[in-house]
């Protein structure tokens, strides 16, 4: 039989990534509701004792110490998350950046997909049990589960081709007259758990566990049509496996970058080790429109001393947007309308209270940039709301074609050749920081818009700018020359930073 699992390179490197594991009993956490139902069939924890504590209070202590140290970010209606599956003294932080998001939500199912690492068979397997234990208690396993067992692909504890972890000793399960099945030894999906217990105390789980085979469209079907307003996916997987520092920088940021862009193909090129259940979640965020947001990247060298062999990991939010695919839309065709007006010198309405549909009527802050062959035309916007967003998507768009003052006006020959785009701002906050260093090491590239104030002077750079300059410090030192500043101005002490948020959409993404 091919193997199927990982080698054996020492204990430290195999929590570092792919696995090990000691059982423990599992006891209902005092601080945790019983669920009501009567559980039956339990699947026993796998890994306890070694990716995380197998003592409950330990392990308590460990997760909320964890998620308090996680920042909350600004982000819409969350439908699912990449989080990391090693052991917790590595990525803990970065799952926590994740899980920190659920927090104080409404939901209620949590869809755990994680890869396969020590068997071998076809599809998306389901275990025949109605709760997986942690020492925190035992977490409920939605009842309609079984259902998904005659649609095409998904089975319960389908036959598989087994190679047990070099850890199975150590977990004390009797294994005497046991059948292996894909959830047995799994710790991808395991590890996820206590980190939902914690979050969200009333939540049930739907575990799956995905060959590599697996065909991520198909499975995509299927769990789409589960989803609901109250239900989270989680596509377990860390990224790059043992590579230097610096190397594995570069492809866990190509594989992040994939991610974040919705981009099925580049993906599918990547080296995640829960690749499958990335792109299952890929396929339905592309569906849906949903956006994708890095919350934290860093790998196992940033976490323990060794740089020579590093695992990566990252957590990224998949969010429903605040505007429909509808509401995008219209806002777009309303800057198209009002660019068109304004070249030919006719003049705009100004919509009254009653004129300004109800969605398009709270208070919002917007820029709208024109683009002409993928080159800037034109970008106007407000930092804070002073008008409603259906009137300020009008004046800024106008404004955009007419009155930035680094271009010449749109012409109408123009305007059929412009790409719009439109982005919805948070009201911005103030960053504080204690060095040049300390303000690199806060700014999260691809979420953050910046301020830089320095004395009457400021300007700002959307979070789309990331992409043109990823290098931090080239960044602000871009930002400052923009505000007609030195290059260093701001790591000097007089400089204030602020940063936002934005829902931002394209004429292109919204056909």
């Amino acid at each position: 039989m091919r193997r199927l699992g990982i080698s054996l390179v020492g204990l430290a490197m195999l929590l570092a990534g792919c696995g090990a594991a000691q059982q423990q009993a599992a006891q209902p956490s005092a601080d945790r509701p019983r669920a009501a139902r009567k559980f039956e069939r339990i699947r026993p924890p796998a890994v306890a004792g070694l990716f995380y504590p197998r003592e409950g209070k330990e392990l308590s202590k460990l997760v909320d110490g964890l998620l308090a140290n996680a920042e909350v970010v600004r982000l819409g209606k969350l439908r699912g998350l990449v989080c990391p599956h090693a052991g917790y003294e590595f990525c803990g932080s970065v799952a926590a950046a994740g899980y920190k998001q659920l927090q104080g939500r409404d939901v209620r199912t949590v869809i755990i997909m994680g890869p396969s690492h020590y068997t071998r068979f076809r599809g998306a397997a389901l275990p025949d049990a109605d709760a997986f234990a942690t020492p925190l208690g035992a977490i409920g396993i939605v009842e309609w589960m079984g259902e998904l067992a005659g649609q095409k692909q998904f089975a319960v504890d389908p036959s598989c081709e087994v190679e047990r972890p070099g850890f199975w000793p150590q977990t004390g399960i009797d294994v005497h007259g046991l059948k292996d099945t894909p959830h047995t030894w799994e710790h991808s999906v395991e590890v996820q758990v206590p980190f939902v217990q914690r979050v969200l105390p009333q939540a049930e789980i739907m575990p799956v566990v995905l060959s590599v085979d697996a065909d991520a469209a198909g499975v995509a079907r299927v769990l789409s049509e589960r989803l609901d307003d109250r239900t989270v996916l989680v596509a377990s997987s860390d990224l790059s496996h043992y590579y230097p520092y610096e190397t594995a920088n570069r492809k866990d940021t190509a594989c992040t970058t994939a991610i974040c862009n919705l981009d099925i193909e580049a993906m599918q090129q990547q080296e995640a080790c829960g690749k499958m259940p990335i792109l299952v979640l890929l396929h339905i965020a592309r569906q849906r429109h949903w956006t994708a947001t890095l919350l934290k990247q860093c790998n196992s060298g940033d976490t323990a001393a060794d740089k020579s062999r590093v695992v990566g990991y990252a957590a990224i939010a998949f969010c429903e947007p605040e505007y429909s695919h509808q509401d995008r839309k219209r806002l777009l065709e309303i800057a198209r309308t009002t660019i068109k007006k304004a070249v030919h010198g006719d003049e705009l309405p100004e919509p009254s209270a009653a004129d300004i549909p109800a969605e398009f009527a709270q208070r919002r802050a917007c820029f709208v940039t024109l683009r002409e062959g993928g080159q800037l035309r034109g970008c106007i916007g407000s930092m804070l709301p002073q008008e409603s967003l259906y009137s300020g998507v009008i004046h800024m768009a106008r404004n955009a074609a007419l009155n930035d003052f680094r271009f010449t006006p749109v012409r109408a020959d123009e305007v059929n050749q412009l790409e719009i785009e439109i982005s919805v701002l948070t009201i911005p906050q103030p960053l504080p920081f204690s060095s040049p260093k300390d303000l690199l090491d806060k700014l999260r590239p691809g979420v953050d818009g910046v301020v830089l104030r320095f004395g009457s002077k400021e300007a700002t750079f959307l979070p789309q700018v990331w992409k043109e300059l990823p290098d931090k410090e080239e960044f602000l030192t871009h930002l400052a020359a923009k505000a007609d500043l030195f290059p260093s101005a701001w790591k000097t002490t007089e400089a204030k930073v602020l940063v936002y948020q934005v829902e931002a959409f394209q004429e292109k993404d919204e056909r």
